[in-house]
């Protein structure tokens, strides 16, 4: 069995590491776009 707990990679450290705050910008990254699909689309519909 794989525990997810005891990875290399803890989820979130208060100081985060290069790696881990270049993951944190593409997942806002991501959101934002997302969010802004969605905000256009609710404005161009009918």
């Amino acid at each position: 069995m794989l525990r997810c707990e005891t990875g290399p990679m803890p989820v979130l450290e208060p100081n985060p590491q290069n790696g881990q705050k270049k993951l944190l910008v593409v997942l806002g990254a991501m959101l934002g776009i997302t969010v802004l699909i969605a905000v256009v689309a609710t404005l161009a519909s009918p």
